[in-house]
């Protein structure tokens, strides 16, 4: 069985709106993308009823993507 391996972003560490690319194919994923058409949200987890880390998975290439750093958006929004 052939092991599919899970990349990580971290939010505080990208510049812009959120967006970035699959570091596995390059297609951009935005957060403000809603039909799923680029990536999927495969799994959630939330902390003191905040988000810490969402898993998703790009849809062009099946990468699974471990998106952490919301944090930072608390920041900004404030």
């Amino acid at each position: 069985m052939k092991q599919q391996l899970m990349y990580l972003i971290d939010l505080s560490r990208i510049q812009g709106n959120g967006d970035f690319l699959c570091p596995k194919c390059g297609v951009t994923i935005s957060p403000d993308d809603e039909t799923e058409d680029t990536y999927c949200i495969v799994n959630t987890k939330v902390r003191n009823n905040e988000l810490v880390e969402l898993t998703i998975q790009c849809q062009k290439c099946r990468s699974k993507i471990r998106v952490i750093g919301f944090s930072i958006l608390d920041v900004v929004a404030k």
